[in-house]
């Protein structure tokens, strides 16, 4: 099944997982528009049948071969973008995850260009996508609470 992700009928169900690693967060570069070369979490489209974790741990293997334990959702962000004239090119749903992570070092691909454990003070001096410092706070304060 192929989705038109430009120009979408309806918006696109889309899962990321924000993986911590003691005081450090998983971050990777888009290789792709939207707002490719910027600095993410992990994620993608989720497929029928699969629940929005599933999702979140088969995008996080699949784009930078690390295996996490999911916490809980954190919260659904929203990416809208229009066109000139106005039109919905871009909107995706994407329910951000809280994880921890079990195993394997996180190497680049075809979706994941940089790949680099973050400090989550430091996000302000790096290109993010929008939103990116509040989910990982909210990842860490879900982190707190489970501890």
């Amino acid at each position: 099944m192929t989705l038109q992700r430009d120009y979408p009928a309806g918006p696109l169900l889309a899962a990321s997982i924000c993986v911590l690693r003691g005081d450090r967060v998983l971050l990777a570069t888009r290789t792709r528009p939207p707002m490719d070369n910027l600095y993410t979490l992990p994620g993608g489209l989720v497929e029928p049948g699969e629940t929005l974790a599933e999702a979140a741990l088969r995008e996080l293997h699949e784009e930078v071969g690390v295996t996490a334990r999911v916490l809980g959702m954190i919260r659904p962000i929203e990416i809208i973008q229009r066109d000139e004239a106005g039109a919905v090119r871009v909107h995706y749903v994407i329910c951000a995850h809280a994880a921890l992570w079990v195993s394997g070092e996180p190497r680049p691909g075809p979706e994941a260009g940089a790949v680099i454990w973050a400090d989550p003070a430091a996000l302000s001096d790096l290109p993010t996508t929008p939103h990116l410092s509040e989910i990982v706070a909210g990842a860490g304060a879900l982190v707190r609470r489970q501890s």
